[in-house]
């Protein structure tokens, strides 16, 4: 069975997200919709929509969004009732008419290839210019950590609610409680595949919402999601390390190395654990070259 977690807050889009369930052509799925305090009551629209699929709403007292998003994603999963995949909907994304069917066809491929986690093509609406973007496919099986490393360098995109997950890694990893979420879905897939595969459906796919009330617009609090970014790679990315191929270790170190350029904390441990880590992985020349690229930065910083 599929539970679909929709974490509530906003109204402006959340009928989108509603109807599209309601038109699915396969039904074998449950709705959970934990409404985080918000002053914006849905339940009108959901008898609207009773009986047209099967959900659970609750509603929580206390608003818990603002202070930990992953906080408000894990108590929204808590309402659910066992199911062995899961997924985490934004209320102002939606699935095209077949997701659910196309989940359920492409289940024993998915089964066979030993897959946790499963992701759908997208489309991104940008609600503000009223344009659709083209339906954007990703190969069919692909591992967590190639992905990653094309992520990062802007050659694929992702978001939290195109990806299906099973009950028990969630379970084993849980999602980090990185401020404002940032880099704590990247982080799930690549420990909930154990950085194994990700199976990609693309007969169907999910249509993100883009507007200028997302978290992830470009504007918003960027310095504490650069600050995440940094703890992501130093704390995680970093200690995985050799989880990726050699020809990407090489390429996260050197975009790590700029990222803490630019944030202006370059000190003592971080020339010694990065030329550390040069060495360990027999960049013997870059190991060099960094740190002549760090005493020239500290140079022109003096």
């Amino acid at each position: 069975m599929l539970a679909l977690v929709i974490p509530y807050f906003k109204l402006t889009f959340f009928e989108e997200t509603i109807y599209s369930l309601s038109i699915q052509t396969d039904k074998r799925f449950r709705v959970y919709i934990g409404d985080d305090a918000s002053p914006e009551n849905p339940i009108f629209l959901l008898e609207k929509y009773k009986g047209r699929f099967d959900f659970i709403y609750h509603r929580f007292e206390k608003n818990l969004g603002s202070i930990s998003l992953v906080q408000q994603w894990n108590r929204c999963i808590a309402l659910t009732s066992g199911e062995e995949w899961l997924m985490v909907l934004g209320d102002d994304d939606s699935l095209s008419p077949t997701c659910v069917e196309d989940f359920y066809s492409h289940l024993p491929e998915i089964i066979s290839n030993r897959c946790k986690v499963i992701r759908y093509a997208t489309v991104l609406n940008d609600v503000l210019s009223q344009k659709k973007s083209p339906i954007y496919t990703h190969p069919k099986l692909e591992k967590a950590t190639d992905f990653f490393h094309r992520r990062y360098k802007n050659q694929t995109r992702s978001s939290l609610s195109e990806y299906v997950f099973k009950r028990e890694v969630y379970l084993k990893y849980d999602f980090h409680n990185y401020d404002l979420a940032w880099y704590a879905d990247d982080r799930a897939w690549l420990e909930f595949s154990s950085f194994g595969m990700i199976y990609t459906i693309n007969t169907s796919h999910l249509i993100i919402g883009l507007s200028d009330e997302n978290i992830s617009r470009a504007t918003y609090k960027m310095e504490t999601k650069e600050q995440v970014k940094i703890s992501f790679f130093r704390n995680f990315i970093l200690i995985n390390l050799f989880k990726f191929r050699r020809d990407q270790r090489e390429n996260l170190l050197l975009h790590y190395e700029q990222m803490i350029y630019l944030s202006n904390k370059v000190n003592f441990r971080f020339w010694f654990s990065l030329f550390s880590l040069f060495l360990i992985n027999f960049y013997f020349v870059e190991s060099v070259k960094f740190t002549r690229r760090l005493l020239i930065h500290l140079n022109k910083d003096a």
